[in-house]
């Protein structure tokens, strides 16, 4: 007999990608064939030992579904508590999730991939890895869709001092607490070759460094070369061009 937390959580989740929604009464959806197929082939491992080629390509191709991870978000309330996102925003978040990810994961690749529909003139390659980083809470080279609504709620609804702290960490590219010149080099180089030769004004070769040496005559106070978060957020707080484009994004959903 199921306990009261797990059949909670199947609630949960349910209520997320809305298969079952109590604001509207939506009933359960019905098990597709495909997932029946995979927990009966799960169930029987020598049913995918034939010996015959096209039942062995078959079969390949049921061990790479298979091998797919089929995540779940553990619910709508648990996310609600760690988010500024309503139950409705966080279900048409997770509807287009799933829709670009139906494993419910993302791996680095997926994200490039997905990232550079957005920037089709340039190579947005790079600055996407440092962004997959951000994202990747956890490290292991995936985002979950609690991942992605986290640092999301961040960005569009976190308060400055968070979304200032969230902007640090994704300069700071080997997470020691502080930023060189050559991860700030690094990090404007992506961003120029992401926006690609059809800027305007057209951007010229030294843009990145130039770039780079005000950002740090601006923010490095004592001049030893790094940017401390101290230093950051004390020097962002007092630009009113900054505290500006930190509201930006503030009504996007």
């Amino acid at each position: 007999m199921k306990s009261r937390s797990q059949d909670q959580s199947l609630s949960d989740s349910r209520e997320l990608d809305r298969s079952y929604d109590p604001l509207t009464g939506n009933p359960p959806s019905k098990p597709n064939k495909k997932t029946i197929k995979q927990r009966l082939l799960k169930l029987l491992p020598c049913f995918r030992s034939g010996s015959s080629s096209s039942v062995a390509q078959s079969n390949i191709a049921d061990d790479e579904e298979l091998s797919t991870v089929r995540y779940r978000p553990e619910g709508l309330e648990p996310l609600v508590q760690k988010t500024n996102f309503s139950k409705r925003e966080l279900q048409v978040l997770y509807r287009g999730f799933k829709n670009e990810c139906p494993s419910g994961v993302v791996n680095e690749e997926t994200f490039k991939s997905i990232y550079s529909q957005f920037f089709p003139h340039g190579d947005s390659s790079m600055y996407a890895h440092f962004l997959f980083e951000a994202f990747d809470t956890r490290n292991n080279g995936s985002v979950t869709f609690e991942d992605f609504v986290v640092s999301l709620s961040i960005i569009l609804r976190g308060s400055i001092t968070d979304k200032l702290n969230w902007a640090f960490n994704l300069y700071d590219l080997n997470k020691d607490g502080c930023i060189t010149r050559e991860e700030m080099t690094e990090i404007m180089h992506s961003i120029y070759d992401m926006m690609g030769k059809y800027t305007n004004p057209c951007m010229g070769d030294n843009a990145p460094k130039e770039h780079v040496d005000n950002f740090f005559q601006k923010m490095d106070k004592n001049n030893d070369g790094v940017v401390t978060i101290e230093e950051f957020l004390e020097t962002c707080q007092k630009d009113e061009s900054i505290m500006q484009s930190m509201h930006m994004f503030d009504s996007v959903i």
